[in-house]
């Protein structure tokens, strides 16, 4: 009759939960967790703890992790809890030793894999990165995120080849995936391949008109060929739908100085430092912006002690 009631409890919090109603979810699981025996029943523990964790409740989520691995200290995904916990709160080295627990118990626990890599790419041991990637891939190969990740780690060490090759596949698994399509560009771009990468900016940009990079790249390809009217048009998009990144301002300002609109790129680099203050020293020291450093507006902004 006990555990009729403990299962009786957990299938009405599973339902709540399946229906986004975590708040009586969360109450059906601690109506659960009264019940005689309760404490022993590894499900109901782990259940609890992704409850809690996802009500941001880090400690009472860390509290029930521990307490499935005092009934069951071989219990891989409680180890795993524990790991995405840790990772959270950037105890990077912590998450580590809990995720490698995890796999050592399930040799094929791709998730853990996965967080593995992340957490190794966050200490920059990128070569553990990339095994754990690659291994997470070799268990689950239609892993869109780990392709992903492992190909943009290639592309930031010029390994251009093998970051084309994960990319591609990362987008023969969710075509359209705006940031899949924009690393791509991107190493495209390094690859020579300049009409194709526009191509698979201009596809990234369509499916997120907010993801400001996508403009930014596309406009300075445009540059780059002295094209200031498409960067300069590209951009402006950029603006239209993110105006609140200074990055973009910066750039178009880059593109009006080439052009001779020295009021315009004047008005783009104050705009540019009034939401990035940080950007002063860079465009103190930029010497592609000196034609509007002698205006009056310049210096009392840029100069002025």
């Amino acid at each position: 009759m006990k555990k009729y009631m403990i299962d009786n409890y957990k299938n009405l919090a599973r339902k709540f939960k399946i229906e986004g109603q975590l708040i009586k979810a969360l109450r059906f699981y601690e109506k659960a967790y009264k019940q005689p025996g309760a404490k022993d029943d590894v499900e109901l523990l782990l259940d609890m703890a992704i409850n809690y964790d996802e009500f941001e409740n880090e400690a009472m989520a860390e509290e029930k992790y521990w307490e499935v691995l005092a009934v069951d200290k071989e219990e891989c995904r409680a180890y795993y809890g524990l790991g995405t916990i840790y990772d959270r709160q950037e105890e990077y080295y912590k998450a580590i030793e809990y995720y490698k627990k995890a796999i050592e118990l399930n040799p094929i626990y791709d998730r853990a894999y996965f967080f593995l890599a992340d957490s190794y790419e966050k200490i920059n041991e990128r070569n553990k990165a990339k095994e754990s990637y690659k291994k997470a891939i070799e268990i689950n190969n239609k892993d869109f995120w780990s392709h992903t990740n492992l190909g943009s780690m290639y592309e930031e060490d010029n390994e251009n080849e093998q970051a084309y090759y994960h990319m591609k596949r990362a987008l023969e698994i969710i075509p359209n995936h705006y940031m899949a399509l924009f690393n791509m560009g991107v190493i495209l771009k390094k690859l020579g391949r300049i009409n194709e990468a526009i191509d698979y900016y201009e596809k990234s940009i369509m499916e997120n008109e907010e993801y400001a990079y996508g403009y930014l790249n596309l406009s300075i390809i445009y540059k780059e060929n002295r094209d200031y009217k498409n960067a300069i048009e590209v951009i402006s998009r950029g603006i239209e739908y993110n105006p609140h990144v200074a990055v973009l301002y910066y750039n178009r300002a880059c593109f009006y100085i080439n052009i001779n609109l020295y009021d315009r790129a004047l008005k783009d680099i104050i705009t540019s430092y009034k939401i990035e203050p940080r950007l002063k020293r860079y465009i103190k020291k930029d010497e592609e912006l000196n034609p509007i450093k002698a205006f009056k507006a310049y210096k009392l902004v840029f100069e002025k002690e």
